[in-house]
């Protein structure tokens, strides 16, 4: 029987990656407990619009010490989310640093405990540096002095996530697949419903239950095993090739091109996945009631989950998820460059509002399709975002979205969507639709906008000046074109 557990009244919860796969899935389920939760976020317009009127949004980053003393302060239970497998440079580095400030501040709040998600490996091995360095944060905050318990996981299955997000594309796009010898590497996969489970009972454990628990599912599989569960499921045969030879960078960059998963964070992932990640310790299923499932039902629970609504959370949405992001304070902009044009419809505003609306993803682009996707194809080559993350859902869109290589920066029904470029670029770049009009008319004002840094920046923009008028053209025109098919 598990462990005894206590129900303490609401806590006051800091949620940190609240707005990553994980952590956003965590966040209603805390609300609905109860709990006064405060969310510590880079950007907190991308969650304001989301939570309950009882949960509080504070902007902050864990990479700057500074902005950590008012976030924990009156904290007693603090959820560690965040890592920098997105990151460019070293993120085991950044890793480091993040966790350092985050247990001195929380160790100076007087912070009651920290609950860390890591990573599954045996230490003893020569793990990945990925791995590594999810194991070494856990050092790092238990050195602050504040209480941690910490979770290690495998592979985390559930619609939406990086490695199910991965298995699917796969299966669902490749009638014959090239496989190395990583995909039969063991894994324990654990069901997104059963590792959130664990994340709230941990907060009812007394603060002596605080250790490192080895969490999974019932069944022990590998990629291959779970591709072949998931193509039983979905009536699909899975055939796989072997190939003795094909290293992480060939494979995250095939990857790229197949799935939403692009070459910087494939090559991180694929670097884990050779590893094997099983639970070895199961004092988890002695102190907790969780009793998790085995990966035919995760599997068919997301699948349930991607047919009655789109997934709540997507790993490829998280702000993270897009890289380390250039830091422009102190860059000096040339001249803002424009490309704006406009055309009349004789629809109303919310008639011509509908296609931009659904923009990207399956969508498409409206217009030379193929160049958008060579342009996501050298992206991805420099160890960009490319163009395989889609949008969330096909018809709605609030701030925050990732939609293909943009995020979403700005939309008002019917009005107004401004798209902020996160492709790789020598400048900043936006992309903006403004309607306005009535039930009799509208027009459709579209603009590329680009800060340029440098020679370098203004000279990218006019050698594509030609494909701009192709590109930004045609799109347009096939915007007003389907405004007004549109019932």
């Amino acid at each position: 029987m598990p462990g005894s557990l206590v129900a303490p009244p609401p806590q006051r919860i800091l949620l940190t990656g609240a707005t990553g796969y994980v952590g956003g899935r965590l966040l209603p389920l805390l609300e609905q407990e109860g709990c006064r939760v405060r969310c510590l976020v880079r950007r907190p317009e991308v969650l304001t619009s989301r939570v309950a009127a009882s949960t509080e949004v504070i902007a902050g980053d864990v990479l700057e010490r500074a902005t950590l003393d008012t976030a924990l302060r009156g904290i007693d239970v603090a959820y560690y989310l965040v890592h920098s497998m997105g990151a460019t440079g070293s993120f085991e580095e950044a890793d480091r640093k993040a966790a350092r400030n985050f247990g001195e501040a929380a160790r100076a709040a007087g912070v009651g405990r920290i609950i860390y998600l890591g990573g599954l490996g045996i230490s003893e091995e020569s793990l990945s540096p990925h791995l590594r360095s999810r194991q070494e944060v856990g050092e790092i905050l238990r050195e602050s002095g504040v209480p941690v318990l910490e979770f290690r996981a495998s592979i985390v299955i559930g619609s939406g996530s990086l490695s199910y997000e991965m298995i699917r594309s796969l299966v669902e796009r490749l009638p014959v697949m090239i496989t190395p010898k990583w995909v039969n590497v063991p894994a324990q996969p654990i069901a997104i419903d059963d590792l959130l489970a664990y994340l709230i009972e941990a907060l009812r454990l007394p603060e002596s239950a605080c250790r490192i628990y080895e969490i999974g599912g019932a069944d022990r599989m590998s990629y291959a095993e779970i591709m072949r569960v998931y193509g039983k499921l979905r009536g699909r045969r899975v055939r796989m090739l072997p190939v003795p030879v094909l290293t992480p960078y060939l494979s995250s960059l095939w990857l790229g091109l197949i799935t939403p998963l692009y070459a910087r964070i494939g090559r991180k992932l694929l670097d884990s996945i050779v590893h094997s990640t099983v639970v070895r310790d199961d004092t988890a299923l002695r102190v907790f009631s969780v009793r998790p499932m085995g990966v035919e039902d995760a599997v068919r629970r997301a699948l349930g989950r991607e047919d009655r609504e789109i997934a709540a959370t997507r790993w490829s949405d998280a702000l993270s998820a897009a890289g380390e992001q250039p830091s422009w304070g102190g860059v000096e902009f040339g001249p803002r460059l424009v490309d704006s044009r406009t055309v009349s419809v004789t629809v109303s505003p919310e008639a011509a509002f509908r296609p931009i609306q659904a923009i990207g993803g399956e969508t498409g682009w409206y217009a030379w399709d193929w160049l958008w996707h060579v342009r996501g194809f050298l992206d991805l080559l420099v160890g960009g975002v490319g163009m395989r993350r889609g949008r969330p859902s096909p018809t709605t869109l609030r701030v925050g979205d990732a939609i293909d290589f943009w995020r979403v920066e700005a939309v008002e029904p019917n009005r107004l969507l401004r798209l902020a470029a996160e492709m790789k670029l020598p400048g900043r770049a936006w992309l903006e639709f403004e309607v306005t009009g009535d039930a009799s008319g509208s027009t459709i004002r579209q603009t590329a906008s680009f800060d340029p840094v440098g020679p370098l920046g203004r000279a990218y923009w006019y050698a594509l000046y030609p494909v701009h008028q192709l590109v930004f053209g045609g799109m347009l025109r096939a915007i007003a074109r389907a405004a007004t098919r549109t019932p």
